[in-house]
C-alpha cells in the first residue's frame, strides 16, 4: 500500500501544556501544574441498567449471557450501577481531588440498532454525567467505543463488515451533536487491537469468533471507523480535542538472537503497526502485509481513500499500558498476556512464543515493569514528536478486601502507581510531552471474561450492596493529585 504523504497539521489540544519548574529538592517528583490527574471506566463494565432507557443488547450482553464465556457466568447487566449512582461516583472523584474522568458512551444506549436517530433518553444520561463532572470541576473525556457493539450490527457482520465502519461514523455524529455543546475531549476507539483480535481471532472477548481473516478485516474497518468518527466529531465540534487510545505492546525479545528479533518484529507488526501505520502515517507496512497475505486479500480489502480517512488529524495519542510483552521464536508459550482461548490472537504469527520473566506480577499474572511504560512513551514520541501523549489507562488488579476496621489497604497498588508515575515523570524530564495520567480504574467492576473476579479499582465495591470504599491507593493518588507530585522512588 502507498503511504499518504500529508501529515496532519498541529492543532491546539485544549489540554494542558507543559509548564516545568525547578523547585528545591524536597524529595518529590513534581509534575506540570496543569497535568491531568484522572481515572477511567467503560460503559459496559460499570453502568448496568442494561435494559433501561431504550438500551438494547450489545455483543457483550450476548457473550456474557452465553454459558462458559465468563467467570461464574458473570454479566454486566447490573455491573456497579453507575447509571443510577454516577452522582455518588462523581462526588467521590471530587473528594479525592481528581481533575479528569474518562468514560465511554454505550452505542446501544444512544443508537440501539446501530442505525437511525439517537434515543434522547440515552443522550440525556451522558448529558447529566457531563454536567455533574463540570460542576465538580472535573474534565470529562468521552470514548465513543469501548467494545460494546450493538448486537444487531454484529448480526449483520460486525467489524469484519465494511458497513460497520460507516455506521460508526454516523453514531459518532449523533453523539457529538448531542454532547458537543458541553464536551470537548473525545476519543474515537479504545484498544481496537482487543476488539479485532480478542473478539474475532482468539474468541476470548465478544463476539467470541475465531477467524484470523475476519480479525484482520475487523482491524482495517476499525481503522476506517476511527477516521469516519474523527471526521464526524470535527464537523460537529470544531474545537474538539481528538484522540484515540491504543494498547500498544512494548515487545521485547528474550534474547539477542536473530530468530527472537524476528519474533518481536512479527508481533510488533500485528500488535502495533496494524493501527499506528494507518492512523499515524497513512499506510500499512509491507512486512505486515506479507506476514498476513495468506489470510486476507489486502488489495481488495483496502479501498481507495481508506488510508487517507484513517490518517485523520489527531490532537494527541492515548496510550494504555500494563505490562511488556516478551517473545521468542519457538517453544511452548509460558504466558500470553491476553490469555488463552484455544486460538491465537496473532494472525500470521501464530508460531511466536511468549515468555513471562521472573519477578512480581499483578493478580492478572502480568509482570510489573514500569520501564516498559517509559520505553513505550519514548517510542511513540520518536515516531510522532508533533503529537502530545496521554496515559489513558494504567493500573493493576489486586486481591483486595476490607479489613476488620472496614478499610481496604492495597500497598501493592500504591507501589505500582508510584513506579509508573515515576516513569511518566522520567518521560517528561526527557522532553516527551505527556499531558496527563488516567488510572484504571475508578471502581472495581465487571472485568470482561474474568467477570467480577479481578479488582482494578482504586475504590472497592461490595458487589452485593454496591457500597463504595476508597482504598488506600485512592487516598495516595488523591494526595498526589493535590500536590501535583509524588515521592521519589
Amino acid at each position: 500500500m502507498t503511504s499518504v504523504d500529508a501529515s496532519p497539521s498541529r492543532r491546539t489540544t485544549g489540554l494542558p501544556t507543559q509548564t516545568r519548574s525547578s523547585p528545591a529538592d524536597d524529595g518529590l517528583l513534581r509534575f506540570p501544574a496543569d497535568f491531568l490527574w484522572g481515572t477511567a471506566t467503560s460503559s459496559y463494565q460499570v453502568e448496568g441498567a442494561a435494559a433501561e432507557g431504550g438500551r438494547t443488547p450489545s455483543i457483550w450482553d450476548t457473550f456474557s449471557a452465553t454459558p462458559g464465556k465468563t467467570h461464574h457466568g458473570d454479566t454486566g447487566a447490573v455491573a456497579v450501577d453507575h447509571y443510577h449512582r454516577f452522582r455518588e461516583d462523581v462526588a467521590l472523584m471530587r473528594e479525592l481531588g481528581l481533575t479528569a474522568y474518562r468514560f465511554s458512551v454505550s452505542w446501544s444506549r444512544v443508537q440501539p440498532t446501530g442505525r437511525g436517530p439517537a434515543v434522547e433518553r440515552g443522550l440525556d444520561f451522558y448529558r447529566s454525567l457531563v454536567d455533574a463532572l463540570l460542576e465538580a470541576g472535573i474534565t470529562p473525556v468521552a470514548t465513543l467505543y469501548h467494545w460494546d457493539l450493538p448486537q444487531e450490527l454484529e448480526d449483520a457482520g460486525g467489524w469484519p463488515a465494511r458497513e460497520t465502519a460507516e455506521r460508526f461514523g454516523d453514531y459518532a455524529s449523533l453523539v457529538a451533536e448531542g454532547l458537543g455543546d458541553r464536551l470537548k475531549h473525545w476519543t474515537t476507539l479504545n484498544e481496537p487491537w482487543c476488539s479485532a483480535f480478542l473478539g474475532y481471532a482468539s474468541g476470548v472477548h465478544a463476539p467470541g469468533r475465531r477467524d484470523p481473516g475476519d480479525a484482520l478485516r475487523a482491524a482495517h474497518h476499525l481503522n476506517l471507523g476511527h477516521g469516519r468518527a474523527a471526521a464526524a466529531v470535527r464537523a460537529a465540534v470544531p474545537d474538539a480535542n481528538l484522540s484515540v487510545s491504543l494498547n500498544l505492546h512494548q515487545v521485547r525479545p528474550v534474547s539477542d538472537s536473530a530468530a527472537d528479533a524476528e519474533a518481536a518484529r512479527r508481533i510488533d507488526a500485528v500488535g502495533n503497526r496494524i493501527f499506528t501505520g494507518p492512523m499515524l502515517h497513512g499506510r500499512y507496512d509491507d512486512d505486515l502485509l506479507a506476514d498476513t497475505a495468506r489470510l486476507v486479500e489486502w488489495e481488495q480489502l483496502v479501498q481507495p481513500g481508506d488510508l487517507a480517512a484513517a490518517h485523520a488529524p489527531l490532537d494527541l495519542i492515548g496510550i494504555n499500558y500494563y505490562t511488556p510483552t516478551w517473545v521468542c521464536a519457538e517453544g511452548p508459550s509460558s504466558s500470553d498476556p491476553h490469555g488463552t482461548g484455544g486460538a491465537s490472537p496473532w494472525p500470521g504469527s501464530e508460531s511466536v512464543a511468549f515468555r513471562q520473566p521472573e519477578g512480581p506480577a499483578t493478580n492478572m499474572g502480568w509482570p510489573i515493569d514500569a520501564t516498559g511504560l517509559f520505553d513505550l512513551l519514548s517510542r511513540v514520541h520518536e515516531e510522532r514528536p508533533d503529537l502530545p501523549l496521554l496515559i489513558t489507562e494504567n493500573g493493576m488488579a489486586c486481591d483486595d478486601y476490607p479489613n476488620p476496621e472496614g478499610e481496604v489497604r492495597d500497598p501493592e497498588r500504591v507501589a505500582y502507581l508510584q513506579d509508573h508515575l515515576a516513569a511518566v515523570h522520567r518521560a517528561l524530564s526527557a522532553g516527551i510531552d505527556v499531558r496527563g495520567y488516567f488510572l484504571w480504574s475508578l471502581l472495581d467492576n465487571f472485568e470482561w471474561s474474568y467477570g467480577y473476579s479481578k479488582r482494578f479499582g482504586m475504590v472497592y465495591v461490595d458487589f452485593a450492596t454496591q457500597r463504595r470504599i476508597p482504598k488506600s491507593s485512592a487516598h495516595w493518588y488523591g494526595e498526589a493529585a493535590h500536590r501535583g507530585a509524588i515521592p521519589k522512588p
